[in-house]
């Protein structure tokens, strides 16, 4: 007979509620960000880029360019990849196999994620302002927004999933949310990103993640079985 959900233990419940929700977004996140690539490639998205691009630009206030010269930083591939590395050498210091095994899938992904969009697309990077050098890489999409996405998200999860209050939890999710949204804010803002490569890169972003945390969870539920089995024995 079919097991009821009602049936299955809280622990596993949660497990397969979670694996779900990751899939949906997973989903959902990959209908924008193949929406957008679409418009990209016909060029409707031209009109609103330059629009905004050019917004942001006239309302630029003269003390706000050191400070988001400062923030685009946090995103640059040199920073990100040294984090990444203390974090993985911490995480095995403290013997958390699966989560730095999870850290490394997650990163190393989006990095290759990010490449392979880029060579697909192939979008040309607008003039940058403020004489800020444009990187020589592809624009589509926004490589800083994609794997800050991943990394601010990853840190979050790991602080996260030992605190007990949901003030806690949101106050440091909002943290989290704040930092990558200025991080690609700052992108739009020095000219070397149209909008759209921003939200794209958001966007894929979060379908690694919550493609990645579908097979944790499948992971973690089989970890379950196994140890209920073990126990019955």
């Amino acid at each position: 007979m079919a097991q009821s959900l009602a049936d299955i233990p809280a622990v596993e419940r949660r497990a397969i509620l979670s694996a779900f929700g990751s899939l949906l977004i997973t989903l959902a996140a990959l209908a924008v960000f193949s929406w957008l690539a679409a418009h990209v490639l016909t060029s409707n998205t031209q009109h609103f880029d330059i629009y905004i691009r050019e917004f942001i630009h006239a309302h630029a206030p003269t003390w706000g360019t050191p400070w988001m010269l400062r923030i685009t930083m946090l995103g640059n591939w040199y920073i990100i990849l040294a984090e990444t590395i203390v974090l993985l050498g911490i995480l095995l210091a403290l013997r958390r196999r699966q989560d730095a095994r999870l850290l490394a899938v997650t990163m190393f992904g989006a990095g290759m994620l990010d490449s392979v969009l880029k060579l697909l697309i192939r979008r040309v990077r607008p003039i940058a302002y403020f004489g800020f050098p444009a990187p020589d890489t592809y624009s589509f999409p926004s490589g800083h927004a994609l794997v800050t996405l991943c990394f601010v998200g990853f840190v979050a999860g790991l602080i996260t999933q030992s605190i007990e209050r949901r003030w806690v939890r949101g106050l440091i999710w909002a943290v989290a949310g704040v930092l990558v949204a200025l991080i690609g804010l700052s992108r739009v803002y020095l000219g070397v990103h149209y909008p759209s490569d921003i939200v794209a890169g958001y966007a894929a972003g979060l379908a690694w993640m919550s493609a990645v945390g579908v097979v944790a969870a499948r992971e973690q539920r089989a970890r379950e079985k196994k140890r209920e089995v073990a126990r019955a024995r």
